[in-house]
């Protein structure tokens, strides 16, 4: 009764439904962005994996190195109104990419531009902290972060595991996709598969308390190479689809333990600086990942590119089960009724 009234109480502020519809819509959007631009770039005359690598990492390069600096306008400025140029900021830049490829007048230095400008307005998002720019939270939050083993490891591995999903999903999925699968609709149904799948990992997430939850987290990671290893040896869509679909469960229940335990285990007031590192972290080796997948696909050859990336996916799982903390880390709902009967 009490969550349905607050709902209410949310939906009738007038300001709370414009924002939700907006960010609806913005959202929407921006699902659809990555396949009509990766698609779109391949279908280029002369256009291979390299030129998709070389715009993908135009947008996500500023994406990043904008989180850094971005705290300097967060802190002058209402973040209703960074929220707002943000967006038409993030608009202004896809409608200049849709009419280059609409007229076909797409120079590569011109399409990174507007996608830089595209993936800077993307760090709005991350504005408007009261405790200043996420650099100066790195520095503060230094001891917090690397007292605890499970933290530092687990943002390690995703710092490389985001690099070669950036590389899978970005660059060499759609390539295999476009010679193997229908294209932009095959792919389409891949991404689609892993949303389901996430929608899926929401519900059993709201049911399913581990007991250790930072080992249960890490060991869902292996479903991240999946989808790699299958389009890696031309598996069939289907086959592709299902593995994605089990890697968004895997991804989305990854998602609430890792934040509830995040919770449980820092202290308030240094959550927020303990979540810079977290999100710089593992967000910092992802343009790598986009320049790297053009190459790779040229030496070695897209599916065995794919396969590399499978296997180093595996890898940084391995890696991090490799560490105590990770392993041992037990949930605190779980450990108070462990203290109460052993007293």
């Amino acid at each position: 009764m009490l969550a349905s009234s607050q709902t209410r109480e949310l939906l009738a502020d007038a300001p709370f439904v414009v924002l939700l519809a907006a960010r609806t819509i913005s959202m929407l959007g921006m699902a659809f962005a990555p396949v009509a631009l990766a698609f779109s770039i391949l279908a280029l005359p002369g256009a291979d994996a390299g030129t998709l690598s070389i715009v993908l990492a135009a947008q996500t390069i500023p994406l990043v190195a904008f989180m850094l600096v971005g705290g300097v306008v967060a802190d002058r400025y209402p973040r209703s109104l960074v929220l707002l140029w943000g967006q038409l900021l993030a608009a202004s830049a896809w409608s200049v990419i849709g009419a280059m490829l609409l007229t076909g007048y797409t120079p590569l230095w011109l399409l990174c531009v507007a996608s830089a400008i595209a993936g800077m307005s993307g760090a709005a998002v991350y504005l408007a902290q009261p405790e200043g720019s996420p650099l100066r939270q790195l520095v503060d939050g230094w001891g917090e972060f690397r007292s605890r083993q499970w933290l530092f490891v687990c943002v390690l591995q995703w710092a490389v595991l985001l690099m070669v999903l950036q590389a899978s999903q970005g660059v060499l999925g759609p390539v295999v996709a476009k010679a193997e699968l229908g294209g932009a609709p095959g792919w389409t149904a891949v991404l689609a598969g892993e949303a389901l799948g996430a929608i899926v990992g929401v519900a059993i997430a709201m049911a399913w308390r581990p007991e250790r939850p930072i080992l249960v987290a890490t060991l869902l990671t292996f479903a991240a190479a999946a989808p790699q290893l299958l389009l890696g040896v031309s598996a069939p869509l289907w086959v592709v689809v299902v593995s994605a679909f089990l890697t968004g469960i895997a991804f989305d229940l990854f998602g609430v333990l890792w934040m509830t335990t995040m919770q449980q285990e820092v202290p308030a007031e240094s959550l927020s600086r303990v979540a810079s590192y977290d999100a710089l972290g593992s967000l910092m080796l992802g343009p790598v990942g986009l320049l790297l997948a053009g190459p790779a696909a040229t030496l070695f050859g897209v599916h065995n590119a794919l396969i590399g990336t499978g296997v180093v996916s595996i890898a940084t799982t391995v890696f991090a089960l490799c560490f105590p903390d990770v392993r041992r880390l037990r949930s605190r709902h779980r450990a108070a009724p462990d203290v109460a009967r052993a007293a």
